[in-house]
């Protein structure tokens, strides 16, 4: 079942040596295109199941109503002579008349009994009507709900009446006396099934059918008008759910041909076999097996039940022919209630499918209610005659010499069909016809083996076949098949379910009920079974324990978490996960399993799982432990010191890589936040009270004049296309806001940031306000106010302010959780908001005067209460003794709503475009942040203990549900990537075939050699101050990046592509992009200086950008520390910088270099280590320290080499061998330069150089081993953008002077470029960005006066 991934590897045979460079791109490896990226974490919508009956029904009781008088014809029938005689296959004339009754009666109820031996069986022969009436009414009284059934058999009354009566006799038989249809629908009930073997049989339906209509008329006339008469009578049952087969249309009569019985169809509904086989013998073509007749018939050996006989195997082979075709044939519904909810209703539907083909060929057509196209003609009765004709042909010699019985191949050949259709079909096709027959031979030893393995097949098309199956009714076969102790079933075994499972979880009620947990149990436990059966057993368990306590109990008696326990280790990564999921559910809300888990240390075997090179993996173990933890059962010292244990564990998960992990991390902590509600209230009022200490100065105050030119010059700037991450991005939606939003971190004198207020904009608040207090909607806490207690709790002194035992699990929890409320990934911040804003609440609400006693009523000795022993502030232990400065305000402060001091004024609410609140917009800017809250609680009467589990229940992800949709889609169809057909691997091909185009026309160029290059392409302007450029390598689309937005242009048609948010807080900027996968699918990543990483795809295209995924980076980099060039030239960096973008002020922000071939993201910046992070695991592999006092400004790794070189801002240029420990893996330090390096670039050939540059304009050339430069030019001094192109040996500088000077790797100038062309000759502004096309000669120029310029070759050249 696993693909081979040479296959991803087109053929190389006979390629020239370009060809075979283009090769590569097959073998290069895609980031972020895992299932986690491609969809949205969700379980797939449950198919509405019809499959279960809802109404099982028993036949408990039957009339046999034989209306013979034998000896007598009835007046309105001319009989042939010689007639068809026998009844029930006895001639009724070789007896005396009353003798020949009874015995046609008591074979009768035989021929029944076959069929239905449990049943009660009532004779009414040659009855009167009251006979008739006493007998129904009887056996409706006893049958009670279920069904009955009447048979009547007319040969010896007239025929049916257009009246809709049939006849029965006086009490001396000197009368025919009428009964009436709708008294006999009276007597009966409901539900029933009638079958009538007498001529003309048609009419009684017909009537029957008028009849019941009359009924529902009267019914509804008394339910409307109880006054009505109809009403004062006792109502008329409804005979709705009544079934009726006739022998024959209203006109036909009975065939008369005398080697039929005159009972043909009551014969063909109770000894098929029997019937089928003298039919077939008299055909012609039965002429073509010698010495087959009909006395020869009556001899074949066997029994009917028993398979293994000739009589026992056609009976079989019957049965699933006539189910075969009424599939076929029937709709579903239809199907359902007559092939399977009445073991009785079943046989004789079947057994009347050959009363149509035999009774059709004497020109008699059967007739039932419901009606059924007609089956005939089903190619499946040919299989039949076949099948017969095979049997028959030994009969002579199994008799006369005794010889053994062949078994007929017709399973084994309908198995093969089988086959036939699952390897050969399209994809789009009618569903195999031989599904019922697989069914019929599950539980045959001798085919189960070929059965399952092919109906496994079938169940992995999709959840379509899963249902088609267990409408066939597949379900209590495979229930049966689990108490089978054979070893080669199992794998078998174990796909089918886990397909069932997938698709109907219900079934685990079922399987529970019927011991059949265990035997997943064993298969779990079986270390000879592969891994891949051993997952799908466990994820069969997982569904088996999900919230379903009979389930868990069970599962726990069957030793399932040691078991589980056991492979957590296991290399194989699904079951990993699985097991880990399985472990979560059996003990989320169980106490018992909880206390299991603790005695085997589960939570510590769980921990390994946290850094599992899988994402799945490392979420699943998260949620497993978030479960753990999250048991609402009373809690020990014991049980709290473990919750705190694990709390701490997860809290390492803060920055990793993965969003789908940090998303199932807040949902872990949530439980933790539910159990010690009461501790974290307390929590969240010292970081409210903190908060609202922390004097800001506002940037309002403290703005430079001239500081927000760009904002006041700009024009209005163009919407943004509206963006979605699955979940609302923050995305700023009208021009005003993005102005403002443009406006970056003031700067006070000293070029320090400035801290700004979170009243300022609260635009990026993404909070979809679902949570807050329950009258209001808008948030508590705003993003930003979120944000600054974030920032707040890092840098101030916040343990000295409040005490060191403040620092508690709950206090650092919070801090997680205010860290993750920050999240790049909008849907993580989300839900982390959620958690913060529902403790908020309940802080504020809960901070009344009457609580809060004095300042020494919170003492540290009260144990850690659970929530249900009352969630008020002053029952929450674990709280420190408050200096008095803190008390003192929490006292004063809180029990004076701020409201009082101040009416809230509400403007009226207008959304933005987006349709997000921006909630601090809504509110004076001098507003407390909780003037609403505990105000309007209390006058609606909230309790705020009501409010207690609205975090709990609406907080999950999904993951598991998601995790499960892998065992319902296809596992064993080769992916559509492999497929070399696919429309998908064309796709792939076309761009292969594109950039080895780019690659071969741009090396010509390129080996010319390049004398000029100040053509200019293309020229337009930005909608923000470009900031970063990036070509993407293969087709015409550049990005453009400004502040927090990015912009794509096409420069060969010169036309916008596309301009979206990046979702960056105001206070941070972009400060590089990259492409991933540029030779396939491409990504875009940009990276911003608060260490950031976001990664989006669909851009410029139709498609609106998403977000793909989303992480920190680099977690201690906070825009506030920006560390200072030590050296003399700092004046002239510090000019330089301030005049490219006032809040540099000398920091490099987030620098990031990208390996496509091994997948590792190098990242640094304004922090002292280059962290390598690998894509596919989404985690972090490697901290190099860069044993420097300031920050990385340049980054350039060579994967052949494992060699990174990093440009530092004190202008050092430092060489790290990733191989190597931390204390020895920096193998080189070049300090030639005295300034700031604007640039370090490693080339990439095994013999390449490192070519730096610092602001002071030299270019040095290193030879990584040797300690000294082998070169040096000087280009212009007061550099503030440079780039190399990787192919032609230029270089670019873009300097303060505004002008922009291309060099050859000599030295020499080529081309010096300072004005616009024909743009009214406009000088250039100051160079803010530039970059190389990575094979083309064009070189992308973004200047402070928003231009965006791209300059090329001579047209010549290209």
């Amino acid at each position: 079942m696993k693909m081979d991934s040479d296959l991803l590897h087109s053929p190389a045979v006979g390629l020239t040596e370009e060809e075979e460079a283009d090769m590569n791109d097959w073998k290069l490896p895609l980031t972020f295109m895992k299932k986690r990226h491609l969809e949205k974490i969700e379980g797939s919508k449950a198919l509405a199941q019809s499959w279960r009956m809802k109404d099982r029904m028993k036949t408990v009781s039957v009339a046999l109503v034989l209306c013979l008088n034998v000896g007598v014809d009835p007046p309105d029938v001319v009989k042939t002579s010689p007639c068809a005689r026998l009844e029930c296959w006895i001639d009724p004339l070789s007896m005396s008349p009353q003798k020949a009754l009874e015995t046609i009666g008591a074979n009768l109820q035989k021929q029944y009994e076959n069929w239905q031996p449990r049943a009660r069986y009532k004779q009414s022969l040659d009855p009167t009507v009251d006979e008739v009436k006493k007998l129904c009414t009887s056996l409706r009284r006893n049958a009670k709900e279920e069904r009955v059934l009447f048979h009547y058999n007319g040969h010896g009354v007239p025929r049916p009446t257009v009246n809709g009566e049939i006849w029965v006799f006086n009490k001396n038989y000197t009368q025919y006396i009428p009964l009436s249809i709708y008294d006999l629908q009276t007597w009966m009930g409901s539900p029933s099934i009638f079958v009538y073997d007498c001529s003309n049989a048609g009419i009684i339906v017909k009537s029957f059918k008028q009849f019941a209509l009359q009924r529902e008329q009267e019914l509804e006339v008394a339910a409307i008008n109880p006054s009505h008469p109809l009403a004062q009578m006792p109502l008329p049952p409804s005979m709705k759910n009544c079934i009726q087969l006739a022998a024959c249309e209203a006109n036909e009569l009975l065939p008369m041909n005398p080697d039929l019985p005159a009972d043909l169809f009551t014969s063909c509904l109770t000894t098929p076999i029997k019937i089928a086989l003298r039919w077939f013998c008299m055909q012609k073509s039965a002429k073509l097996v010698p010495g087959v007749t009909l006395d020869l018939i009556e001899k074949i050996p066997g029994r009917l039940n028993d398979r293994r006989t000739p009589l026992g195997e056609l009976n079989w082979i019957f049965t699933a022919i006539t189910d075969t075709i009424a599939w076929n044939v029937l709709p579903r519904d239809l199907f359902q209630k007559l092939f399977r909810q009445d073991l009785l209703v079943a046989s004789l539907f079947r057994n009347f499918l050959l009363a149509e083909r035999i009774m059709r060929s004497y020109n008699c057509t059967p007739v039932s209610s419901p009606r059924l196209p007609p089956t005939y003609m089903h190619a499946m009765w040919w299989a039949w005659d076949f099948a017969v004709d095979i049997c028959l042909s030994q009969l002579p010699t199994i008799i006369e010499e005794g010889t053994t019985f062949r078994n007929s191949p017709f399973f084994a050949e309908q198995l093969t069909a089988f086959q036939v259709w699952l390897t050969m079909g399209v994809e789009n096709r009618n569903p195999p016809e031989q599904l019922p027959i697989v069914l019929q031979v599950l539980l045959s030893q001798v085919h189960r083996l070929r059965a399952l393995e092919l109906l496994g097949m079938f169940l992995d098309l999709g959840p379509w076949a899963v249902s088609l199956a267990l409408s066939v009714g597949i379900f209590p076969y495979v229930l049966k098949l689990l108490q089978s102790s054979a070893r080669e079933l199992r794998p078998k075994l174990v796909f089918i379910w886990a397909k069932i499972l997938a698709v109907d979880s219900s079934c685990q009620a079922d399987l529970v009920k019927d011991n059949g947990h265990k035997y997943f149990l064993s298969v779990l436990a079986d270390s000879y079974m592969p891994a891949e059966y051993r997952t799908m057993a466990v994820f069969i368990l997982a569904v088996i324990v999900n919230s379903y306590s009979t389930g868990q109990e069970a599962c726990l008696q069957g030793n399932l978490i040691a078991n589980c326990l056991e492979q957590l280790s296991d290399p194989h990564p699904l079951l990993r996960q699985w097991v880990a999921i399985c472990l979560g559910r059996i003990w989320q809300n169980f106490e018992p399993a909880r206390w299991c888990g603790v005695r085997d240390s589960a939570h510590e075997k769980l921990y390994t799982l946290l850094s599992d090179p899988i994402p799945e993996v490392r979420c699943a173990a998260v949620f497993a432990l978030g479960t753990f933890v999250g048991n609402s059962a009373e809690r020990t010292d014991h049980s709290t010191t473990i919750d705190h244990n694990v709390a701490m564990m997860l809290a390492q998960l803060i920055n990793d890589g993965s969003p789908v992990v940090r998303k199932e991390l807040v949902v872990a902590l949530s439980h933790l936040v539910v159990q010690y509600e009461s501790n974290f209230c307390t929590v969240a009022l010292q970081f409210i009270e903190e908060e609202k200490n922390y004097a800001v100065p506002s940037p309002a105050n403290t703005a430079e004049p001239g500081n927000m030119t760009p904002v006041r010059d700009s024009p209005a700037i163009p919407r943004l296309r509206s963006v979605n991450s699955y979940t609302n991005i923050r995305a700023v939606t009208t021009a005003r806001n993005l102005n403002k939003s443009l406006q970056n971190l003031n700067l006070n004198e000293e070029g320090v940031p400035a801290a700004f207020s979170p009243g300022n904009l609260s635009t990026s608040s993404s909070a979809s306000s679902t949570l807050g207090s329950p009258d209001n909607d808008e948030y508590i806490l705003s993003f930003e106010t979120i944000d600054k207690m974030r920032r707040v709790s890092s840098y101030s002194s916040l343990n000295s302010l409040i005490g060191v035992s403040f620092n508690s699990v709950y206090t650092q929890i919070w801090r997680v959780l205010l860290h993750l409320a920050a999240d790049p990934f909008p849907e993580v911040s989300d839900l982390a908001m959620k958690v913060l804003n529902s403790i908020a609440y309940k802080a504020t609400m809960n901070a009344r005067p009457q609580r809060i006693l004095d300042s020494g009523s919170l003492t540290q000795s009260a144990p850690a209460s659970p929530t249900s022993k009352g969630t008020h502030i002053h029952q929450a232990g674990g709280s420190p003794p408050m200096p008095s400065t803190s008390s003192s305000s929490l006292t004063n402060d809180v029990p004076k709503p701020p409201a009082r001091e101040q009416p809230a004024i509400r403007p009226p609410y207008t959304p933005t475009l987006g349709g997000q609140a921006p909630h601090s917009h809504q509110f004076p800017r001098t507003r407390k942040m909780f003037d609403k809250g505990p105000e309007q609680a209390a006058e609606d009467g909230e309790e705020p203990g009501g409010h207690r589990n609205y975090v709990s229940l609406a907080l999950q992800t999904g993951l598991c549900d998601w995790s499960a949709k892998y065992f319902a889609q296809p596992v064993m169809k080769i992916p559509e990537e492999h497929d070399l057909e696919s429309q998908v691997r064309m796709e792939r091909q076309w761009r292969f075939l594109r950039n080895a185009r780019v690659r071969r026309q741009s090396r010509v160029i390129t080996q010319r050699g390049i004398s000029r290059l100040d053509d200019q392409i293309f020229i337009n302007r930005n909608p923000g101050v470009p900031s970063v450029v990036k070509f993407h390598p293969f087709n015409s689309c550049i990005a453009v990046a400004d502040k927090d937005s990015i912009c794509f242009w096409d420069w060969e048609k010169g036309e916008r592509l596309d301009y979206f948010y990046n979702g960056n807080p105001r206070y941070t900027r972009i400060t590089a992009m990259e492409y991933l996968n540029g030779h396939d699918c491409s990504l875009l990543l940009t990276a911003t200086d608060d260490g950031a990483l976001r990664v989006w795809k669909n851009f410029a295209d139709q498609k609106n950008p998403e977000m793909v995924t989303a992480w920190q980076g680099l977690s201690d980099m906070l825009p506030t520390t920006r560390g200072q060039p030590s050296s003399s030239t700092h004046s002239l960096a510090r000019r330089v910088s301030i005049y490219l973008d006032r809040s540099k002020q000398g920091g490099a922000g987030m620098v990031v270099d990208w390996e496509q071939e091994t997948g590792l993201l190098m990242t640094s910046g304004d922090v002292r280590v280059i962290r390598i992070w690998d894509t596919d695991r989404e985690m972090k592999v490697q901290d190099i320290p860069t044993g420097a006092d300031s920050c990385v400004t340049s980054l350039s790794c060579d994967s052949q080499r494992s060699l990174i070189v990093a440009g530092l801002g004190d202008g050092s240029v430092r060489v790290f061998d990733r191989r190597m420990g931390p204390s020895e893996c920096r193998v080189m330090t070049y300090r030639e330069h005295g300034a700031w390096v604007v640039k370090a670039h490693l080339q990439k050939d095994t013999d390449g150089n490192v070519i730096s540059v610092s602001v002071n304009g030299d270019v040095r050339f290193f030879e990584p081993r040797t300690p000294d430069s082998i070169n040096v030019l000087q280009t212009v001094k007061g550099l503030t953008a440079l780039d190399i192109h990787p192919q032609a040996n230029l270089f670019a500088c873009g300097s303060m002077n505004q002008f922009i000077a291309v060099y050859n790797a000599n030295g020499d100038v080529i081309s010096n470029i300072k004005y616009y062309d024909g743009f009214m000759g406009q000088r250039i502004g100051a160079i803010s960005c530039l970059a190389f096309h990575p094979y083309w000669p064009h070189l992308a120029v973004g200047s402070n006066d928003y231009y965006m310029s791209i300059y090329s070759a001579e047209k010549r050249l290209r």
